[in-house]
């Protein structure tokens, strides 16, 4: 399997739990340096592992290209592929306030990372039958003063995920929310607030990926949701309603 953003946080937490289930494991960042910690981490917990220590930058889809083609040189398949690296600029900034390099760089990790690295990935993906789960975000739901180029970043994401399952149907691709985890990255950018650690969505996207949630595929899914209630009570509405993707919200008229 690979993960992008693997350096720390959840990129870091989701390699872990990943490592403990046996995974042979490349983990991405633009740093080879920035990968020891987790390395070690991996190592520490499971002396045995497997890990593939890889520097890209997830903007450049050359790069992206051979991270991939390094992965099938070292293990010879690619079956989980993990887009976790993320970019957000300050939330208490306005639009005008905003660099623009910055607020596009939103853009250029978040949505153009995750299509670089399953452009890279595909081919491999569907001889595997392989999974794909890219980070998005609650943001992606919602409109929130300072948060443009997150909001509409992560929900590009839900539509990428859409169309992956749509024109790869031997794949299975997921948007999922980790919830407001603090992060460095989150720090940074001003979200105060911490509902969850990293395990958490760690613990889902190694679920989703198991096989028992292909149902899914091809939908938003947050970490904060009881994986067992949904599919007790919401799996039939969901698969007949459609749910789970984006939507236009068209009113109906009063009659």
């Amino acid at each position: 399997m690979l993960v992008t953003g693997a350096s720390r946080g959840i990129g870091q937490e989701i390699s872990l739990q990943y490592a403990r289930a046996g995974a042979t494991l490349a983990i991405v960042a633009r740093s080879e340096e920035s990968l020891g910690e987790t390395k070690s981490a991996i190592l520490a917990a499971v002396p045995s592992a497997e890990v593939l220590v890889l520097s890209a930058d997830v903007r450049d889809p050359q790069s992206a290209e051979r991270a991939v083609q390094a992965v099938l040189a070292r293990f010879g398949k690619l079956d989980i592929l993990i887009s976790n690296a993320g970019a957000i600029s300050s939330i208490e900034q306005t639009l005008h306030q905003k660099d623009p390099d910055l607020w596009w760089n939103s853009f250029e990790v978040n949505i153009r990372g995750v299509f670089n690295f399953f452009r890279a990935a595909a081919t491999a993906l569907e001889q595997s039958r392989g999974y794909c789960v890219a980070i998005s975000a609650v943001r992606a739901q919602v409109r929130s003063p300072g948060s443009s180029d997150a909001n509409m970043s992560k929900h590009a994401v839900n539509r990428l995920i859409e169309f992956i399952v749509l024109e790869y149907p031997r794949v299975r691709a997921f948007a999922l929310a980790p919830g407001v985890v603090r992060t460095r990255l989150a720090v940074e950018a001003g979200v105060g607030v911490s509902l969850n650690t990293a395990a958490l969505p760690a613990a889902t996207t190694l679920y989703l990926t198991s096989g028992r949630a292909d149902w899914l595929s091809g939908r938003y899914y947050s970490s904060h949701w009881d994986i067992t209630e949904v599919e007790r009570d919401w799996k039939d509405a969901i698969l007949e309603q459609k749910g789970l993707v984006n939507k236009l919200n068209i009113p109906k008229l009063r009659t």
